[in-house]
């Protein structure tokens, strides 16, 4: 393993990987790479930045793949595809060998590796036209990065916080710059309480460097507010997720779209943070959001609606969600299924991939205020009226949690927030008549990803999850 200060194998893996500038570096041989190099200049050090956002659009981090694996894994999504390590997800056959799985703990932790070089070299490096707002705000975006990224992966491959109070397993904290892979640094895994303190800690520190606002594929104050109401909701922290979920709503920055029409656009302000797509540079491979949702024969058709989610839908005629969303098309078997249409382009996979938006916040604010008792900034009913109001419905007059959840259901659905809504309310994963609903069940072993097999292979000190 190299050391951060000293030789590096960055350019190839941060900077070449996005950096378009005219700029041109004399670069000796590659192994005498340093930071002073790499970051020579104010461009190349956004350039670094850009370089860890474009490592985000890896349909194994947000781009698709492990947000359908969720909707898989729980009641959404009838994933009907060929592909054998999908399947095991589905059956909850995984084993620890699965390559899929694999890559989805290899891609998080490449994003980390371009945060953690950053994050760690920034300050101390000098860069003649870089200004100290703009190197705080590198380092702050970073973070946002990082911490995202933290939380998808504790949420993949742990126990959520209800199981034990957060003190079960969750995933190493790894805060150096690497290559290949975490494994010599020999790490053990840190509880969720640690990484969830961490995942807040990077948060927090830069909240008061981000912008207001901008792109909405870029880190900013709302979206470190927005994820930290996430944060604080999975911790059963109610108040806090009130809070935090008021300030983004009450930000001039957001507001919900009139419809439904928003999803790829780049600056809808329903968006507070999205992986930006284009035909160039989009997805990365078929089997993201557009490659596995939309129907054949313009994508793979694997991924059409549950039973059960149709028949949620069906309780209440004329749900704008569902009738502005969805399509019937040839699915992967050759049979006649119903497909969302959040993510149409099934030949460029040049989709927007939602990570955060207004929506989540509401139902945020929703249901910590019904859970801690407040009203902090509006009513539950009030918000999920609000809600129920854009999708053509009509308002209700009282609402609990299971109101609140169903809400949420049919607003996010297909966008990888069903399983852990489901397990930090201790609830199983599948509903009566699903398949496998005994494994599905909450705080049951295959819930929850395993540690790469190849990982533990090279690391003795990172334990394996419980049944595999």
């Amino acid at each position: 393993m190299k050391n951060i200060n000293n030789k590096i194998h960055l350019f190839c893996i941060l900077v070449t990987l996005v950096l378009s500038c005219d700029s041109q570096l004399d670069i000796g041989p590659e192994d005498s790479l340093t930071p002073d190099v790499v970051l020579s200049n104010a461009a190349l050090a956004e350039g670094a930045l850009v370089g860890a956002y474009a490592r985000m659009r890896s349909d194994n981090v947000f781009n698709g793949t492990t947000q359908l694996t969720q909707e898989w894994m729980s009641d959404n999504v009838n994933f009907l595809g060929s592909f054998p390590t999908f399947q095991e997800i589905r059956d909850y056959t995984t084993i620890a060998s699965n390559g899929s799985i694999g890559a989805y703990w290899r891609d998080h932790f490449f994003i980390i590796a371009s945060t953690n070089f950053l994050i760690n070299t920034l300050p101390i490096t000098e860069i003649s036209d870089l200004t100290d707002s703009d190197r705080a705000r590198l380092i702050a975006e970073a973070k946002f990065i990082r911490a995202i990224t933290n939380f998808n992966l504790v949420n993949l491959f742990a126990q959520p916080f209800q199981v034990s109070g957060g003190t079960n397993e969750g995933i190493p904290i790894v805060t150096e710059f690497f290559e290949g892979d975490i494994a010599p640094f020999q790490l053990g895994r840190s509880s969720v309480n640690e990484v969830h303190a961490f995942i807040e800690q990077d948060l927090l520190e830069a909240i008061p460097n981000l912008p207001e606002a901008g792109s909405r594929g870029r880190a900013s104050i709302g979206a470190a507010r927005a994820l930290l109401a996430r944060l604080y909701l999975y911790r059963d922290q109610f108040t806090e997720a009130a809070d935090l979920a008021n300030q983004v709503i009450q930000s001039p920055q957001y507001e919900l779209a009139s419809d439904y029409t928003f999803f790829n656009q780049d600056d809808a302000s329903e968006h507070i943070f999205q992986v930006i797509n284009n035909s160039v540079n989009g997805q990365t491979s078929g089997t993201g959001f557009s490659g596995l949702s939309n129907a054949a024969p313009i994508g793979r058709g694997d991924a059409p609606f549950s039973q059960n989610l149709l028949d949620t839908f069906a309780e209440e005629a004329g749900d704008l969600r569902f009738s502005t969303l969805n399509a019937m098309g040839t699915d992967a078997v050759a049979g006649t299924s119903t497909f969302s249409t959040k993510f149409p382009d099934g030949v460029n996979l040049s989709d927007n991939a939602p990570v955060l938006r207004i929506t989540e916040m509401y139902t945020i604010r929703a249901e910590a205020n019904l859970r801690a008792g407040t009203t902090l900034g509006d009513s539950p009913l009030n918000d999920i009226n609000l809600l129920r109001n854009r999708a053509g419905l009509p308002p209700l007059t009282t609402v609990d949690l299971a109101t609140i959840l169903n809400e949420k259901r049919k607003e996010l659905c297909f966008e990888g927030q069903r399983r852990m809504d489901l397990l930090r309310n201790g609830m199983d994963l599948r509903r009566m008549g699903q398949a496998n609903i005994a494994d599905a069940a909450f705080g049951a072993n295959r819930t929850i990803l395993p540690i790469p097999t190849s990982e533990r292979d090279l690391n003795p000190n990172i334990s394996q999850n419980p049944g595999y």
